[in-house]
């Protein structure tokens, strides 16, 4: 699927899980320095606290969309999916994907925050540095992006110059990312 056809699908998911005044909120935001300066901090303060542990990337992104929610006057979504590496799937299998999939024991998809068309990816980096990472993915993010990185934000339009590709398939509701955040608490109270 083409980025294009990838953000009307995403718009269509934000409209079926936040309702369409959300939806045209998301497609019309526009992000200023301001705000990626604020991401900017947000994600070093979380990192600082958030425990490195496997399968916890869900729980992560959740904890930085409450995080972003509390700093930004902006449409923060929370999207679950496949994520591809030069449109090979490394995580999540192209297969539909529900709120209580992701909230399960052993999802295997991947999951990342939007700020409205904005990719605001923290989970990416913790990945790469797993023991059970896919090796595609380990390799990809440590020559694009090297080994020390730990926030990536970009427009939705431009993920694909970097050989990553993001196919959304459910977009979180208040109950799941509670549920997350629930979780992600319980990772940072036993750090």
């Amino acid at each position: 699927m083409t980025s294009a056809k990838d953000l009307i699908q995403l718009g269509k998911l934000v409209a079926q899980a936040q309702g369409w005044d959300e939806a045209r909120a998301f497609k019309g935001f526009e992000m200023t320095d301001a705000d990626r300066a604020r991401i900017a901090g947000s994600a070093v303060d979380l990192l600082k606290v958030f425990p490195r542990a496997p399968g916890s990337g869900a729980q992560l992104a959740a904890a930085f969309a409450v995080q972003l929610g509390r700093v930004l006057d902006a449409p923060i979504e929370v999207v679950a999916g496949t994520l591809t590496v030069d449109g090979v799937p490394v995580l999540g299998r192209r297969q539909p994907v529900t709120a209580a999939d992701v909230c399960a024991d052993g999802f295997d998809g991947h999951v990342w925050v939007m700020v409205g068309p904005n990719i605001a990816e923290l989970a990416l980096f913790r990945r790469a540095n797993e023991r059970d990472c896919p090796p595609l993915l380990a390799r990809h993010v440590h020559s694009v992006f090297g080994h020390d990185k730990g926030l990536y934000v970009d427009q939705w339009r431009k993920v694909r110059k970097q050989g990553l590709g993001y196919e959304p398939q459910c977009v979180l509701g208040t109950e799941a990312v509670d549920a997350l955040m629930a979780g992600a608490f319980r990772l940072i109270k036993g750090a």
